[in-house]
């Protein structure tokens, strides 16, 4: 070490200016001593007693050790709260916020903002997006753990009406909402908001999103198995015991994949299932119906707008196509033999009738909530 030269340095030509401060005192006829008989100066005694020396070298000390910050006590405060917490995610109020937000901070903070009279709006997906964070969380908390990294970020939540002071601080007037403050920023409204669109990713976009702000690794997302190891196992018990029976009803010819039935009713449903838009409500998580804004009471089965579709509209919609193709089916694979030809004129006119309302509602649906109308127009040749 560079500093312990130093003082070696200081420790020795004050020993040598020690020894021959001694010479104007000795006599001049005395004997030099011998070389052996020469003793080493004593050094630390001669420091001892001159106190400047020391207090020089300790002021040397003092400036030459590095110096260290006591850690921020906040730290210990979060990791405690933290551990309190399920998910990981840290519940924020407008007074523990200001507490964790006032500098100097290490650390940086992602906060969900939330509002509990808006978990209806199944439009929003706020339980579904909550849920996402709190995945990130806990996944951030499990890849780092004991590392330096756990003590630079920490999740946390806030609710509107517990915190709508908090909400102002930070100009939040839409939902869904996430924050990232790092540690440099002194105004929160100069706080990183994640972009709306980056949302439909869910927690992958989320841990995209913090990792490009913060330079921070949080690793790969922890989703929990769709089985546990128990229900997995009864899975695999009951096909071991199953499996037995299932060869020998397969060789005989006797399941319910030899049953036509079984294969027209799936038919039917997946015919059903393609034209009431099914998928489109699975994916986008469409609620059947809503409450009436004007009235609670009141629900709404058909909402008029291109950009939304309800589960019950959809299966309307799907049952009145069903009902055609049902019908189409019944003309051209059961009527045909019927012998009768009243019975089979009278039969297709109740087919054809049924056929043209069920058509003729669908496509005053779809003017209702489009506004795209569909027009007849005769044969040029009857005119």
């Amino acid at each position: 070490m560079r500093w312990k030269s130093l003082i070696g340095w200081l420790l020795h030509c004050h020993g040598l200016h020690a020894s021959q401060s001694l010479l104007p005192f000795s006599s001049s006829t005395s004997p030099s001593p011998k070389p052996s008989e020469r003793r080493k100066p004593k050094t630390m005694k001669t420091l001892a007693a001159n106190p400047l020396s020391l207090l020089l070298i300790f002021s040397l000390l003092l400036s030459l050790s590095p110096i260290r910050a006591d850690p921020d006590p906040r730290i210990s405060e979060l990791l405690s709260l933290q551990s309190e917490s399920s998910s990981g995610v840290i519940h924020l109020t407008d007074r523990s916020l200001s507490h964790f937000l006032s500098s100097p901070r290490t650390y940086s903070l992602v906060i969900f903002f939330d509002a509990v009279q808006l978990h209806d709006k199944h439009e929003l997906h706020l339980k579904d997006l909550k849920s996402e964070f709190s995945l990130v969380a806990s996944s951030y908390i499990k890849n780092n753990e004991n590392s330096p990294s756990s003590t630079k970020l920490f999740f946390f939540d806030i609710e509107f009406k517990e915190s709508q002071s908090s909400f102002a601080l930070f100009g939040v007037n839409a939902l869904p909402h996430i924050r990232l403050v790092n540690p440099n920023v002194a105004n929160v409204k100069d706080s990183d908001q994640m972009d709306q669109g980056d949302f439909s990713r869910l927690a992958e976009s989320m841990a995209e999103f913090v990792e490009s702000k913060t330079r921070l690794n949080l690793g790969p997302i922890h989703r929990p198995p769709l089985l546990s190891n128990k229900q997995l196992g009864i899975i695999v018990l009951f096909f071991i015991v199953w499996t037995p029976f299932m060869i020998k009803k397969v060789i005989s010819g006797d399941t319910l994949l030899h049953d036509w039935k079984i294969w027209m009713s799936g038919a039917v449903f997946v015919y059903f299932f393609s034209v009431s838009g099914s998928m489109h409500n699975i994916i986008r998580k469409m609620p059947m119906f809503l409450a009436d804004r004007n009235d609670p009471n009141k629900l709404i089965f058909f909402y008029q707008g291109s950009g939304m579709q309800l589960g019950a509209e959809g299966f309307a919609v799907g049952f009145l196509y069903t009902v055609v193709g049902l019908l189409l089916a019944f003309v051209t694979h059961v009527l045909v033999k019927v012998r009768n030809l009243n019975v089979q004129r009278f039969v297709m006119l109740i087919a054809l009738f049924v056929s043209f309302w069920a058509v003729k509602k669908v496509i005053y649906l779809d003017n209702w909530k489009t506004g795209y109308g569909i027009h007849a127009y005769w044969p040029s040749s009857w005119k």
